[in-house]
């Protein structure tokens, strides 16, 4: 699918927009102010993926913490701030890479224009976020509890950036209604060419929040739009980074490691298929190499319905194939079926370093 191209914004060493890769997000759920677990979580979130990472800062001992928090980060750190704009200034003298803030909620002209200024000398960008639930008054007594509003809300407060000469500008708009927030992401996207954070809010649990966040989120990318993701669940942070991971795989927009295709099974199906899929998943889940491997429950059809996959396995009374591409390179008993498939795939991404 075609991308809508931006302008790029850099935050800390990672550009966004301009047609670079579209960056995985996720936000700490740990207290900022316990750099210990804070810590831990985003090497967990690296580990997993994740390229962006916000943290709450609710108060002057969170924005003092990050100093420390930044000084062992692998990815950059965006400080997430509401209302007083002397938290903003006390995340930026800490060494973040990027706030989330809403100029309009920070009081005066005077307090804007302090942020603006220190966001300007050190090239730290702002990402304007805006959701259904806190429009502003004028755009909701003008459009509604709209997708017009959400927009007109957001523009607002990029107005009040740029009437101060500041232009590093990342925008988001979301909802927890898929169509409200696919509407205000078109509409924006035809008025401005800032980067556009994408998102579907307060989506929910881990199981009905991944569905929610792909319905949703996959309607945005597949109309180019998208420059940052997040997947936002009630979950492990963890848990998001797998799923963006998983659904811009599933576009072929990028690809991290392993792509896992199985058949939904049916009467044919002679070898535990699920217990099988689930061991290789686990097992190959941090494998770097963008392969995709099928596990199919039919020796007769598997590789034939697999063949695209790079590499795949199906079995049957008591044996498996191990195919590649479609093609049977060996049968192995159906209790070695997992094991000979893993050392497959690793001798694969071995040979493809």
């Amino acid at each position: 699918m075609k991308r809508r191209i931006t302008k790029v914004v850099n935050v800390g060493s990672l550009s966004i927009g301009g047609g670079e890769p579209i960056a995985i997000q996720s936000m700490t759920n740990t207290d900022t102010r316990d750099v210990k677990s804070t810590e831990k979580q985003i090497q967990r979130l690296v580990e997993a993926g994740c390229e962006i990472v916000r943290l709450a800062v609710p108060d002057e001992s969170a924005a003092l913490a990050l100093k420390q928090i930044k000084s062992r980060s692998a990815i950059p750190i965006v400080a997430d701030i509401h209302f007083d704009h002397r938290l903003a200034l006390l995340a930026m003298e800490n060494g973040v890479d990027k706030l989330r803030i809403n100029p309009g909620n920070i009081g005066s002209e005077k307090k804007i224009a302090e942020v603006v200024s220190v966001a300007k000398e050190r090239q730290i960008p702002i990402r304007i976020g805006v959701n259904s639930g806190s429009l502003s008054k004028r755009s909701v007594e003008k459009f509604g509890r709209s997708a017009d509003a959400m927009v007109e809300s957001a523009l607002e407060h990029v107005a009040i950036l740029e009437n101060h000469g500041f232009s590093d500008i990342v925008i988001s708009m979301k909802a927890t209604d898929i169509a409200q927030t696919l509407a205000a992401y078109k509409i924006m996207s035809d008025r401005v060419e800032y980067p556009l954070h994408i998102g579907i809010t307060e989506a929910g649990t881990k199981w009905f929040g991944t569905i929610k966040s792909a319905a949703g989120l996959g309607a945005i990318l597949s109309h180019g739009i998208g420059d940052t993701i997040r997947i936002s669940l009630t979950a492990d942070p963890v848990e998001e980074v797998k799923v963006a991971w998983a659904l811009l795989s599933a576009l072929e927009i990028r690809r991290r490691g392993p792509v896992f295709i199985s058949c939904p099974t049916c009467g044919r199906t002679e070898i535990p298929l699920l217990d099988i899929a689930k061991q290789v998943e686990e097992r190959l889940s941090t494998l770097q190499t963008s392969l995709t491997i099928a596990i199919m429950g039919c020796p007769v059809n598997g590789p034939g319905e697999a063949r695209e996959a790079d590499l795949g396995i199906a079995g049957g009374q008591g044996v498996g194939v191990i195919f590649r591409k479609g093609t049977i390179i060996r049968k192995v008993p159906e209790d070695q079926l997992v094991d000979a498939l893993v050392a497959e795939a690793r001798l694969i991404a071995e040979n493809d370093v």
